[in-house]
C-alpha cells in the first residue's frame, strides 16, 4: 500500500497541495510511519484563495507561513469517516483544533469532505473542497 505523500503525487488533482507539501518541507514527514490523518485540498481549493495567495506562499521565505496552514490539514492518528461525531474537536500537528460537522455532509471547519477515506499506509487522506486556514 502506497504512503500518503505516493497518493497524492500519483493524483493530478492534488499537484497544488504536493507542490506545497514540498515546498514547506514536509514531505518526509508525510512519508512517514505516522499515522496521519490528511484533509487534502484540490487543486479546485487551492484555486478559491485570492488570487496570488499560492504563489506567495510556495516563496522560500514563506516556508514556515506555508508549513503553518499545511499542517492545520494533518492530524495526527487515523481518523475514518465512521469514527467521527459531529461537534467533534481534532487537534492539529499545528497545534489548534479544527470542528468536524456531520449535519449537512461532513465538514471539516467550512471546507466539505467530498472523498473520505482514502487509505494509506501511514493513514488516511479525506478530500476537502476548500482550504482551511488557521487563526
Amino acid at each position: 500500500m502506497k504512503n500518503i505523500v505516493e497518493i497524492a503525487s500519483e493524483n493530478t488533482d492534488f499537484s497544488t497541495l504536493v507542490a506545497a507539501v514540498v515546498a514547506a518541507g514536509l514531505a518526509d514527514t508525510l512519508s512517514s510511519d505516522g499515522p496521519f490523518t490528511v484533509f487534502a485540498p484540490t487543486n479546485e481549493a487551492f484555486a478559491k484563495l485570492p488570487a496570488g495567495t499560492v504563489e506567495e506562499l510556495l516563496k522560500p521565505e514563506n516556508k514556515e507561513k506555508l508549513a503553518g496552514i499545511l499542517t492545520y490539514h494533518v492530524v495526527a492518528g487515523k481518523v475514518m469517516s465512521k469514527d467521527l461525531s459531529d461537534g467533534q474537536k481534532a487537534s492539529t500537528v499545528n497545534g489548534q483544533e479544527v470542528t468536524v460537522t456531520i449535519a449537512d455532509g461532513v465538514k471539516v471547519n467550512t471546507a466539505t469532505v467530498t472523498t473520505a477515506d482514502l487509505e494509506a499506509s501511514n493513514g488516511v487522506i479525506h478530500v476537502i473542497d476548500s482550504v482551511i486556514m488557521p487563526s
